[in-house]
Formats: structure tokens, C-alpha cells, sequence
């Protein structure tokens, strides 16, 4: 008898190690390299996890002397270093540029999947306490490095997006979108924020970030918020407001939804030759290496995108429920795929960029990269070209890359671009702690 119970224990823990392998087994894309991007990617049958893929490229640093990898004609150096998880920047008109030092706040650590959640994050380098301020970094000499770095904001919460009006700078929390006194010239501002809005931010606030962009006239400000979940399964009523672009009166504090669906929109620019907002937008996770792409869009009032019940403007997501299959008739097909989990994060046109005529007409894109793919995603900066009709046209341009070593560590991980004032490419890079400065040879 003990020999039959012993046999069968030796079986069920064969069973059950089989069924936990066959759960956790990284699912491998079949796609090849550049058939999820562009204007027209290819899409395969979904094929859902319970349990994601996990390929978290561990957080390793830069060496002294080490640098990514340039495009031809391009060359790379340290703008400012020593930062602490630089994410968003915004450049100011005397051409000094505003870094926000951030990071989630304190997440949830009481259950399984929290505590899971919280060790891969640390992993990936995303796990160190936000350092909620922001810096001022100058080139006053206009060597291509900044001499001046100071904290021009602090005591602020998760801080991400960033915008000038006039003489106030508005700064958006993850809570809250606030107003301060602006200066030209000023290292530091000592006056208490003046609270516009309050932003949606309940538990678990599973996509923490807050861009925030002016329009053209400096008559609106435009707020980018993710969703608190992937597909909805965190209720949809913690929803309301998220997964959203938010139309705000600066002045007055009214606002109103002007575009939904978007499940994680963060970076945003106005297209230069069409005065259009466009937006990068990171999609749904756990349905394969090969699914979903991340997009470039076009932000038109009133569009909706399909998150959570479909997505790039018909496929029905299966797995959300209530379903909404009448939705699809509505959904705006995004313009532009980036590339499956590639994470898009930073936005900015080529206006004023001063990188050869292969990057003078088009959009930088930084491409934090993947978590949940095999092969890993992203992990650089990208030019996407564009028409003269103000739509993208033709395959990514690698700009900056070599952010993966060689055995597969993150030495970095591009967050935001922007141009600075003499024409050079800003990437903000928050696992390295470094602003690059990508300039012409």
C-alpha cells in the first residue's frame, strides 16, 4: 500500500510540475523581424497566456566610456549623467531643459501577484522609490554637456508631464495636474503648486504616467492617462476617465474626454504640418509574443481605439467581458505599428532638428522595450518618416541602439526625445541614469 501512495504522489507532482511548465513556458514569436510595423503589420491568431511570457532584461547600467550605438553619420555623447530614473523632458525658449526624476509610486506589495509584480520590477530597474522632482539642466558654454544641473521643482508626486504656458508651468502628478510661477532664467521655484484637476489614480494605478502637452494657441492642455489594468479585469468602473487623452482648460479647470480607447497613450506631438495631435500608445499584454502591436496615431476628437474590446480597428479581444462587438463599427484604426511590446514611451517631430536630410521630415520615438516577448523588443530610438500628405510613410530608421549588451542585460532603457535648441537629438535614459545627446558628425 505505501509503495502505491508513494507512486502516486511521485505521479501527481510529475502532473502538476508538466501543467506548471506548460503555464509558464515563454511563448516564442513566429513573425519575422519588421512584419509588425509599419502602416499595414501582420497579425496572427491570438494565442492566450493565464500566465505571461517573462523576458525581463535584467538592469545592468553603462560602464565609464560605454555609449549606445548611433546611427551612420550620427555620433553619441553624455548630455548629463548621475540622474535618477530621468523620464520625461520638456525644453524651455532659452533652451534649458526640464528632466522629471520619477517613478511609480509605492505599489501594492500585499499579495502573490503583487509581490511578483514587484520583483520583476526590480529586475527591470523600475523598482527604486520615485525621486518625485525636477531638474534643470543648462549648456551655458554650448560645449554639448550640461555644466548647470539643479532641482528646479521637488515634493512632487510621481511627476511626469510638463508644459509651458506664458509664465506658468503646469506639471502633471499622477494625481493632480499643477500650476507654478515660471521665470525665464530661474535654477529653482519655490512657490506651492496650484492644484487645476485632480486626475484619476485608485488602486493598483497600473499605468502611473500623466503626459501632458499644450496646444498650439496655449489655449488647451491635453492630459494622456493610462488604464488601470491590461483588459479591464481590474473592474470598469475603476476606468472612468483612463485610458484616455483629456482636454483641459488651464484657466477655468473644465475638461472633457477627447479621445478613449487608448489603453496606454504617453507620448504626444503635434504634427507639424498638419497642426494634428498624434500619440504613441502601448497595447494589451497575454496574447503572445506576436500580439498586439504597439501604434503611432493620429488623436482625433471624439475617437474611440477599442481598448479594452478590440484593437487596430476590428480584431475583437475575446477575453473581455461584457462584450461590446457593436463597438468595432466605431473603433479608429491606429496609423502607424511600432512593433509588438516594444513600449513606445518618448514622441517628438523633427521640427528644428539639425541630423542630415535622412531624419528632417518624420518623428523620433523612444521604445523602452520589452518585458513579455521572446525575442526581446524595443530597447531604442526610432525615426519614423513621414509624407508630405502628414502621415507616416515607410519602415522605422534605427537611431540609437546597443541599450541590450551582448549577454542580454539592459544597460540602459530609452524613455523620452526631444530636440534641444541647436538642432541635437535628447533621449532621456532612466535605467542608465543619463540624457544622451545625439548630434551630426
Amino acid at each position: 500500500m505505501k509503495k502505491h501512495i508513494l507512486a502516486l504522489s511521485i505521479i501527481f507532482i510529475l502532473l502538476g510540475a508538466a501543467v506548471l511548465y506548460w503555464l509558464t513556458r515563454p511563448d516564442v514569436a513566429q513573425l519575422a523581424e519588421g512584419q509588425d510595423v509599419g502602416r499595414e503589420p501582420v497579425f496572427t491568431a491570438p494565442r492566450p497566456q493565464s500566465i505571461p511570457t517573462v523576458a525581463i532584461a535584467d538592469a545592468a547600467g553603462w560602464q565609464a566610456g560605454e555609449a549606445p550605438t548611433a546611427a551612420q553619420g550620427l555620433t553619441v555623447a553624455r548630455f548629463a549623467e548621475g540622474l535618477s530614473h530621468p523620464r520625461s523632458m520638456l525644453r524651455l525658449p532659452n533652451g534649458d531643459i526640464l528632466v522629471a526624476e520619477t517613478n511609480s509610486p509605492p505599489r501594492p506589495d500585499s499579495g502573490l501577484v503583487e509581490k511578483i509584480t514587484n520583483y520583476f520590477m526590480n529586475k527591470a530597474g523600475a523598482g527604486v522609490p520615485s525621486p518625485n522632482r525636477i531638474l534643470l539642466l543648462r549648456d551655458a558654454d554650448g560645449d554639448g554637456k550640461a555644466e548647470v544641473k539643479t532641482t528646479f521643482l521637488s515634493g512632487l508626486n510621481s511627476p511626469y508631464g510638463m508644459a509651458l504656458i506664458s509664465d506658468t508651468l503646469y506639471v502633471a502628478n499622477t494625481d493632480a495636474v499643477l500650476a507654478f510661477p515660471y521665470k525665464e532664467g530661474e535654477t529653482a521655484v519655490a512657490a506651492k503648486g496650484r492644484t487645476i484637476i485632480s486626475l484619476p489614480h485608485g488602486e493598483p494605478n497600473m499605468h502611473w504616467t500623466r503626459n501632458l502637452i499644450a496646444s498650439p494657441d496655449g489655449e488647451k492642455l491635453y492630459v494622456a492617462i493610462g488604464s488601470n489594468s491590461n483588459i479591464g479585469e481590474n473592474g470598469l468602473e475603476t476606468e472612468a476617465n483612463r485610458a484616455a487623452v483629456i482636454e483641459l482648460n488651464p484657466k477655468t479647470g473644465d475638461n472633457r474626454i477627447y479621445a478613449s480607447g487608448l489603453r496606454n497613450p504617453v507620448g504626444m506631438a503635434w504634427n507639424p504640418d498638419t497642426n494634428a495631435l498624434w500619440a504613441v500608445v502601448n497595447e494589451r499584454d497575454q496574447l503572445g509574443s506576436d500580439l498586439v502591436p504597439d501604434y503611432l496615431t493620429r488623436v482625433e476628437f471624439g475617437g474611440f481605439y477599442g481598448w479594452p474590446w478590440n484593437y487596430w480597428g476590428g480584431y475583437e479581444d475575446r477575453r473581455v467581458e461584457p462584450t461590446r462587438p457593436e463597438l468595432r463599427e466605431y473603433t479608429h484604426r491606429p496609423d502607424y505599428a511600432l512593433g509588438n511590446h516594444v513600449a513606445p514611451l518618448g514622441l517628438s517631430f523633427s521640427t528644428g532638428a539639425n541630423l542630415g536630410d535622412g531624419f528632417a521630415h518624420g518623428a523620433f520615438v523612444g521604445l523602452h522595450g520589452s518585458w513579455n516577448r521572446v525575442p526581446r523588443s524595443g530597447y531604442k530610438v526610432v525615426f519614423i518618416p513621414f509624407a508630405k500628405d502628414g502621415k507616416p510613410d515607410g519602415k522605422p530608421v534605427d537611431v540609437l541602439g546597443g541599450f541590450l549588451s551582448q549577454d542580454e542585460k539592459a544597460r540602459g532603457r530609452p524613455v523620452d526625445v526631444t530636440i534641444a535648441k541647436d538642432g541635437a537629438l535628447l533621449v532621456s535614459d532612466d535605467v542608465g541614469g543619463v540624457i544622451w545627446r545625439v548630434s551630426r558628425k
